[in-house]
C-alpha cells in the first residue's frame, strides 16, 4: 500500500497526471564456470563496470592439465608400438643383389659358351644347363622380391592399425585442451555487476552462478497501460519518462517503446494506470538512456504524446 500510495503521490504532482508507470529493469546475464574446479581468482566486485570480452577469473584445471599429458603419452607411445620393416628389407635386398651379380655372371658364361659352340669348342649340353640355372636364379630373383614386398606390405597394414589409434586420441586432447581454455572466465558483455555470488577458494561447477551483470547504459521501463491507451501508442515511438528527483521535482528522460504486449494481464498490486477503474492492462517496454541516474528496481512514469 505504502509503493502504492508512493506512486499515487508522484502522478499528482504539479496537477500533471503519467499515463502509466513501472519499475526499471535490464536484460541481466548471470555468469557461470563451464568447468568444475576450485576458484583460484575471481576479480569481480558488485557495482564494478566490467568491459565485453575481460578475463576475470580462472578455475583450477590441473587435473584436465594431467588429463592432457597422459593422453599426449599415449600418442607419444604409439610410435614404439609400430614395426620398423628396415631390417627385414635390407636382408632381402643384400639377397637380391647377390643373385643379381650370380646373373651377371651366368648371362656372361651363356654368352662365352655361345661363342664356344660356333667354334664346335663347347657341347648344346652346356648352353641348355647354363639356361637352367639362369631360369632358376631369375625365379629365386622373383621370389625375393616378392619376399620384400610381402614384408613391406604385412608392417605397413600393422602399423596403420596401430596409429589409427592416434586419431581418436588427439580429438580428446583437443577437447581437453578446450576445456582448459574454459577454465579462464571470460566476461560476457559490456556492464554493471549486479549481484556476486562465489569467492575465491569456493568449489564451483558447470552452470554454477558466479556473478550477475547487466548493461546500465540502456535501460527499459516496464509500465502498464489500459486498453483504451493501445490506440495512443505505437513501436518506436518517442515518449517522455520521468522519475522522482526530488520532493516536488521530476527528472526527465526521452524513451522509445520497444515492445507491446498482446496479450492483457491484471494490474499488478504496486502499478497504477491513468484508469484506475482498469482491470487488465497491457505491459510495455520503453527503453531509455541512461546517465547513471537510473537504478533498477526505481518508479518511472511515461508520459505519451498529446499530454
Amino acid at each position: 500500500m505504502l509503493a502504492l500510495a508512493g506512486c499515487l503521490a508522484a502522478c499528482g504532482k504539479n496537477g500533471d497526471e503519467a499515463d502509466a508507470s513501472g519499475t526499471f529493469e535490464a536484460n541481466e546475464v548471470v555468469v557461470s564456470s563451464e568447468v568444475a574446479g576450485k576458484i583460484i581468482s575471481l576479480d569481480v566486485e558488485e557495482g564494478q563496470l566490467i568491459p565485453q570480452g575481460k578475463v576475470i577469473g580462472l578455475v583450477d584445471a590441473e587435473n584436465l592439465v594431467l588429463q592432457k599429458e597422459q593422453v599426449e603419452a599415449s600418442i607419444r607411445a604409439l610410435q614404439q608400438k609400430t614395426a620398423d620393416v628396415s631390417p627385414q628389407v635390407s636382408l632381402l635386398e643384400d639377397q637380391l643383389a647377390v643373385q643379381r651379380s650370380q646373373l651377371a655372371t651366368l648371362q656372361r658364361e651363356r654368352k662365352r659358351t655361345e661363342n664356344l659352340l660356333k667354334q664346335d669348342a663347347a657341347t648344346g649340353k652346356q648352353l641348355d644347363d647354363i639356361n637352367a640355372q639362369l631360369d632358376v636364379l631369375q625365379r629365386q630373383m622373383t621370389v625375393t622380391e616378392q619376399q620384400m614386398r610381402v614384408q613391406k606390405n604385412n608392417v605397413s597394414t600393422q602399423n596403420r592399425g596401430v596409429l589409427s589409434e592416434g586419431e581418436p586420441l588427439r580429438k580428446k586432447a583437443e577437447q581437453i585442451n578446450d576445456q582448459i581454455k574454459k577454465a579462464s572466465i571470460t566476461n560476457p558483455i559490456n556492464g554493471t555487476v549486479i549481484t556476486k555470488y562465489a569467492e575465491v577458494g569456493e568449489i564451483t561447477s558447470p552452470g554454477k552462478a558466479l556473478y550477475k551483470i547487466a548493461n546500465l547504459s540502456d535501460i527499459t521501463l516496464r509500465a502498464y497501460i489500459s486498453g483504451s491507451q493501445l490506440s495512443e501508442i505505437k513501436l518506436g515511438e518517442v515518449v517522455q519518462v520521468r522519475v522522482d528527483k526530488g520532493k516536488e521535482e521530476y527528472k526527465t528522460f526521452d524513451g522509445t517503446i520497444t515492445w507491446i504486449s498482446d496479450k492483457a494481464e491484471f494490474t499488478p498490486k504496486t502499478i497504477q494506470t491513468k484508469d484506475e477503474r482498469a482491470n487488465l492492462v497491457y505491459a510495455i517496454k520503453v527503453k531509455v538512456k541512461n546517465d547513471g541516474f537510473l537504478k533498477l528496481g526505481m518508479y518511472g512514469e511515461v508520459l505519451l504524446k498529446g499530454k
